[in-house]
């Protein structure tokens, strides 16, 4: 399975952006999909997961600013993120699993196996 992610961009503190991520197989409609992102120097992270049914999953950097969706139809995934701050900056990755893993398990990169190139989000005053 290939992941291409793409929608990242320079914005403003307190803009907005939405990230997308297209699947080139129709497993995708089974599978867990999730972005992380990695700033600079540091580890990669989690930011939000959303499984093939059910609620979504988020960092608690992110809650309320950011929500994850998933169009299964177009085997897509989004990322929307509001409210931006400096420092949401990082290279943004979707992620993909197939089936519904526990939730302990669904803030590991180690969970997924199929990983998009990432985009980059650069958030500046």
């Amino acid at each position: 399975v290939q992941l291409q992610a793409c929608g990242g961009g320079l914005v403003q503190t307190g803009g907005s952006l939405e990230l997308s991520c297209v699947a080139d197989a129709r497993s995708f409609t089974s599978s867990t999909v999730a972005w992380f992102r990695q700033a600079l120097g540091k580890e990669r992270e989690f930011v939000a997961a959303r499984r093939r049914s059910g609620a979504p999953f988020y960092a608690d950097a992110v809650k309320y600013r950011f929500t994850i969706s998933r169009e299964n139809a177009k085997n897509t995934a989004y990322l929307h993120m509001k409210n931006l701050k400096e420092e949401d900056t990082a290279v943004y990755y979707c992620a993909l699993v197939s089936g519904n893993p526990i939730m302990s398990a669904l803030f590991a990169t180690a969970t997924y196996n199929y990983w998009g190139q990432g985009t980059e989000v650069t958030v500046s005053s």
